[in-house]
């Protein structure tokens, strides 16, 4: 076996499998031939895939492994790091999709043929494809792929987390180009033998689902591995930012990331995508992600844009760009006297307002460019005469305040800047200011992004039509310049738009006041009806741990890993009655997953609180300090199980007070030893009490909502006192 082969942990032999990772466990401990660890840690070790998948086979447990499966864990467990397993893989499926007779001639013999065959006909797809040094040439002048990752530069789909002030270089009028280099390079021989297993799964996976499906899959299960490593924006935003700029022949995006941004420009013929980013591996994966998904020259660069530009003499049609926020080394000593700073020298604090100035340099005349910005970047007092500047010349068109939860950071609502590069100066010019946040929408759901794109394009539209817009209350109008040329230049629209009309919010908050009423009405039909006196019962009493081990339930504690794409109920979800809002990395710890019928207590925090999953909760990953039961339904009644667990006397015998915080011991919660059918009856008296707490919160909400708009309303002048 070869030294560097490729390992997987146990939740990836898990997933192999089909089991859980407890099963793993026990395969360890019962199966003297269960392969050795060859590397991790001893609580996290790893084993090489290869004797783990031969074992795997020999028990009869592999026959039913999803092939995308196996792929992905090749690709995690490679011994150079996933994001080079992903550029080898990439280049391969690029010429499974462009020649597919050469790799299936290639694929025929031995690993080391594979990878002899795949350097040089990878050459002929790359090179002109991506505008590549040829392969030998390359090796021979000394080409590498790029600097080493680091820099002010980020990436737009998925931009790398860097530390602050890792970059290279020390710039040079108009950015320099000599300190950037292509994307990536041909690999070699021995790089592809390395990944001879990997590619072959992949080409299998191709043959499944197309070569474009299966690296999109590759890569996503990438991000959704490591999303603390990449800033991520959203398919819906960069849908959004592509529709303001319209459709263009040539397109740049300076700090490209997996190039989410180029991908939604609408294809055209003889177009051309440029795109850079400091991160040499994330340029490589966006070049062949942007030639697998079109036939458009793809023209991609790694180097840190603001002090390397690798297109210095481009003039663009269009320029998409989501710049990193705040940060203070983009370059502020080094580039002092560039010339694309036409409307000012940015302030160290204001490196957003340097991309802006980078993004219209690299237009041509007439050329618009979309950028994401933080909204303080519309009123930060050390920007108002770049600002101002922007604006006396034409150059600022419109700012659009998106919703919160548009993209991250998901608390605060970021703004779009839409640039055009001018070519006369306007007349009586004005700026059109969008606020969405009327579609924001509940927890982490995200907004509503068919009403966000429908409200931006259509003020947008009619604005470039005439050059100003008619007042749409609380959404959007456009402002003379001159308007905003104060001591403040500030553009944050909710600042500048009037509230909402009176017929809308007089009809809005009728429809809240009936809402209302309706709850109320029904609280009052399931407020419970007076308790009969009785003598207190004397029940035989148990408790969770000894029903535990009897086996008449299972008893789990929510992690800190999670499933990509799966919600998270958290604790502060149960303990609101909300859906599931949360989120956690994929890590190695097995999630635990809700079902109808579970009863899930929170630990932390005192409170006599227990919820019973339903169907449109189950599925969700169990939360930290969260604690899963699961009853056997010949057993116990769920709902039976949750009433008896919320009694306060209950909760306060099996409460800790030994820290700051109170602690529930779960295991000490009683239960009294009845019947099924007599706990089915006070099951369905908690169910009922059930409803009538949320009927309760569902009024306290309306009227809360009911309150601040009248308060609103009467403030505004949009609601007469009478």
């Amino acid at each position: 076996m070869h030294d560097n082969a490729t390992e997987v942990t146990a939740a990836g032999i898990a997933r192999l499998a089909g089991v859980g990772r407890a099963a793993v466990s026990n395969w360890r401990r019962r199966h003297a031939d269960f392969p050795k660890p060859v590397g991790g840690t001893e609580t996290s070790p790893s084993f090489a895939l290869a004797e783990v998948e031969a074992w795997l086979r020999k028990q009869g447990k592999l026959a039913e492994v999803p092939l995308r499966e196996r792929v992905w864990q090749q690709l995690a467990g490679h011994p150079e790091g996933p994001l080079t397993a992903l550029v080898h893989t990439g280049c391969v499926l690029l010429l499974i999709h462009e020649r597919p007779t050469v790799w299936l001639d290639a694929s025929a013999g031995s690993d080391a043929r594979l990878a002899a065959i795949l350097s040089g006909a990878l050459d002929e797809v790359l090179v002109p494809r991506l505008g590549l040094p040829a392969g030998r040439a390359a090796r021979e002048a000394g080409v590498k792929p790029g600097p080493e990752a680091g820099g002010a530069d980020g990436a737009a789909g998925a931009r790398a987390v860097k530390p602050a002030g890792a970059h290279t270089g020390t710039g040079a009028p108009e950015g320099g180009s000599r300190q950037s280099a292509p994307a990536l390079r041909t690999p070699t021989g021995p790089q592809l033998l390395l990944s001879a297993p990997l590619l072959r799964g992949a080409a299998e996976l191709a043959a499944e689902t197309g070569a474009r499906q299966a690296f999109e899959f590759l890569l996503g299960r990438h991000l959704d591995a490591n999303p603390r490593q990449y800033t991520l924006t959203p398919a819906e935003l960069a849908g959004l930012m592509a529709d303001l700029a319209g459709p263009a022949r040539t397109v740049l995006d300076p700090a490209c990331g997996t190039g989410a941004l180029l991908r939604a420009v609408a294809p055209r013929p003889g177009q051309e995508l440029y795109a850079q980013d400091s991160a040499p591996e994330l340029a490589a994966i966006s070049a062949l992600r942007l030639a697998l998904h079109s036939r458009a020259t793809v023209r991609a660069a790694a180097g840190d844009t603001l002090r390397a530009d690798a297109h210095p003499g481009l003039r663009a049609d269009v320029v998409l760009c989501h710049p990193p926020f705040n940060e203070r080394n983009w370059g502020h000593d080094e580039l002092a006297y560039d010339p694309r700073w036409e409307y000012g020298f940015p302030a160290r604090t204001e490196s957003e307002l340097a991309w802006v100035q980078h993004a219209l340099a690299r237009l041509a005349d007439g050329g618009t460019a979309v950028l994401l910005m933080p909204p303080a970047a519309a009123s930060r007092r050390s920007g108002r005469r770049i600002r101002a500047d922007l604006l006396r010349r034409g150059a600022l068109r419109a700012v659009v305040a998106l919703p919160v939860g548009a993209a991250p950071p998901y608390n605060i609502p970021l703004h779009l800047w839409v640039l055009r590069r001018p070519d006369r100066a306007p007349a009586a010019p004005e700026v059109l200011l969008v606020d969405t946040g009327r579609f924001a929408g509940e927890g982490r759901g995200g907004p509503d992004w068919e009403a966000v794109r429908e409200a931006v394009t259509d003020a947008w539209g009619a604005f470039t039509r005439g050059g100003r817009l008619e007042e749409r209350p609380g959404l959007a109008r456009s402002v003379p310049v001159i308007d905003l040329l104060d001591d403040d230049v500030d553009l944050a629209p909710a600042r500048h738009l009037p509230p909402a009309a009176v017929a809308d919010g007089a009809e809005q908050l009728t429809r809240v006041r009936e809402r209302l009423g309706a709850t109320l009405r029904l609280t009052a039909d399931l407020t419970p009806p007076p308790a009969d006196p009785s003598p207190a019962a004397r029940w035989p009493l148990t408790t969770i741990g000894e029903l535990a081990r009897g086996g008449a339930l299972v008893m789990r504690s929510g992690g800190n890993g999670g499933h990509a794409r799966v919600p998270v109920l958290t604790d502060h979800d149960v303990l609101a009655g909300t859906a599931p809002s949360g989120t956690l990395p994929e890590s190695e710890e097995e999630a635990v997953l809700t079902e109808p019928g579970d009863v899930v207590v929170p630990v932390l925090g005192g409170g006599s609180v227990a919820r019973v999953i339903d169907e449109t909760t189950a599925g969700a990953v169990l939360g930290r300090n969260l604690v899963l039961l699961r009853p056997d339904r010949t057993a116990l009644d769920p709902w039976f199980l949750a009433g008896f667990l919320r009694g306060t006397a209950n909760n306060r015998q099996a409460s800790s007070y030994a820290s700051t915080a109170t602690r529930l011991d779960v295991r000490r919660l009683q239960l009294p030893r009845l019947p099924l059918e007599e706990q089915r009856r006070y099951g369905d008296r908690f169910r009922a009490l059930d409803e009538f707490e949320r009927a309760l919160r569902q009024a306290g909400r309306l009227g809360e909502q009911l309150v601040r708009g009248m308060y609103d309303g009467l403030t505004d002048g949009t609601v007469a006192p009478g």
